[in-house]
């Protein structure tokens, strides 16, 4: 690479403001230091990623890569999340959605435009683990200091802003397990990335635990075990699995398990049966704005024009399919299910690629386990689920491009020596 191309230091730099974004999305400065919450350090670096990788394609002349159908999808989603103000029961609130998505999709387009390489993979899924490491202290602190006013229902611990939310943090958090266990169980990482893919493990289970989260920990066990029948070495992959089950089991407190057992008792769980009125409102809002919904973000809003009687508080979806047809309609779940289809099958044909499956196989299991924790949350604006399927779909690229590659290589290397042998030589 020339350094004096002005248009290849772009790309470094958009990669290196990507990368400090990825870490700040988990570390939240901000919070730690008031005195740079004016800064909007996260949203600064991913601007200044998503600036440079324009101006690079610019500079060189290049067309900017929209990711074919999958991006192509995330697009039409965004812009019907933008038009959905002209039928919305909230416009103000569809439109402040519809911005945030767009950005939201700024930031993917601009991860599978300079996301290129598996070492640029690794780094940028690295900076998430490193990242997590201060989120998880940050709830489980909040677990020993904290008191039954500050608490979620008294017990649940949490941290702030999108953290904020017990569920929201026992599944941001949770992605990152599988993507430290790829660290931790190839050698090449290095002993100081594998020892603190150790630690973000151990303090990302403590966390979750200390949430209380049901669909936390069902999307984490689903992760892992995707993570051990896909890895190539399923024995030690399954030793893993079960170290961190033994964990869990020996040190999660008795009311974590108290907790977890109460999803089969609905009708004495106030948290459970807000799940269920908030899938009946879904039904009834999809049987009267069947096409196009409610309008984005809209869901609450509308809640008390298709609440049961007894359902007297408005609750999110609790499931993002669900919380997409409420607000977009099946149009709206149409394109976000090409979108997220499309991205989750990229990671699991990207795990198959010699150079960086190890890292592709950990994020199809995070998608996975993402996506599960999803159907019992469900949150639109996520920039934890954006960015994760842009790596995913990033991976996806790096390993088709490699395929094309060898493909090329191979018709090469098959032609050659046909025509040297041929009559046609003499």
């Amino acid at each position: 690479m020339e350094l004096g191309d002005k248009a290849e230091r772009r790309d470094v730099v958009a990669f290196y403001a990507l990368t400090t974004f990825a870490a700040l999305m988990y570390m939240l400065p901000q919070v730690w230091f008031p005195v740079l919450a004016p800064l909007r350090l996260a949203l600064l670096a991913s601007g200044l990623a998503a600036g440079l990788m324009a101006l690079r394609r610019l500079g060189r002349a290049e067309p900017l890569y929209f990711d074919g159908i999958r991006g192509g999808a995330l697009l039409a989603f965004s812009v019907l999340a933008l038009a959905s103000i002209a039928w919305s029961v909230n416009p103000e609130v569809s439109r402040t959605t519809a911005l945030e998505l767009l950005k939201l999709t700024a930031i993917y387009l601009t991860l599978v435009n300079v996301i290129t390489t598996p070492r640029r993979l690794a780094a940028v899924c690295g900076a998430m683990v490193l990242g997590s490491i201060v989120t998880s202290y940050a709830v489980i602190d909040s677990h020993f200091t904290g008191t039954p006013e500050t608490l979620v229902e008294g017990y649940r611990a949490h941290w702030a802003e999108v953290y904020a939310d017990p569920n929201r943090s026992a599944m941001n958090i949770g992605i990152i397990v599988p993507l430290a266990v790829a660290f931790l169980a190839r050698k090449e990482s290095g002993w100081v990335m594998r020892s603190l893919s150790l630690l973000a493990i151990v303090l990302a289970a403590v966390a979750i635990v200390f949430t209380y989260s049901r669909g936390g920990f069902i999307g984490l066990t689903v992760a892992m075990a995707v993570w051990a029948l896909r890895e190539k070495k399923r024995m030690r992959s399954v030793m893993i699995g079960i170290a961190l089950a033994i964990g869990l089991a020996v040190f999660a407190p008795r009311s974590f398990w108290e907790r977890n057992e109460t999803v089969t008792e609905l009708h004495q769980d106030a948290s459970a049966m807000g799940r269920v009125y908030a899938w009946q409102v879904t039904s009834r809002m999809s049987l009267d704005k069947p096409l196009l919904g409610v309008g984005a973000g809209a869901f609450r809003y509308a809640w008390f024009d298709y609440a049961p009687p007894q359902a007297t508080r408005a609750y999110v979806a609790h499931n993002i399919f669900l919380d997409v047809i409420g607000e977009m309609g099946w149009v709206g779940l149409l394109f976000f299910l090409v979108f997220a289809g499309s991205a989750t099958g990229g990671a699991f044909e990207a795990s198959r690629d010699p150079r960086m499956g190890w890292m592709a196989r950990g994020l199809a299991a995070a998608m996975t386990g993402y996506l599960i924790c999803d159907m019992f949350s469900g949150y639109i604006l996520s920039a934890h689920l954006y960015v994760l399927f842009g790596l995913a779909a990033s991976a996806h690229r790096i390993a088709q491009a490699y395929a094309v590659k060898e493909t090329e290589r191979d018709v090469k290397q098959a032609v050659v020596p046909g025509w040297e042998g041929s009559n046609h030589a003499a």
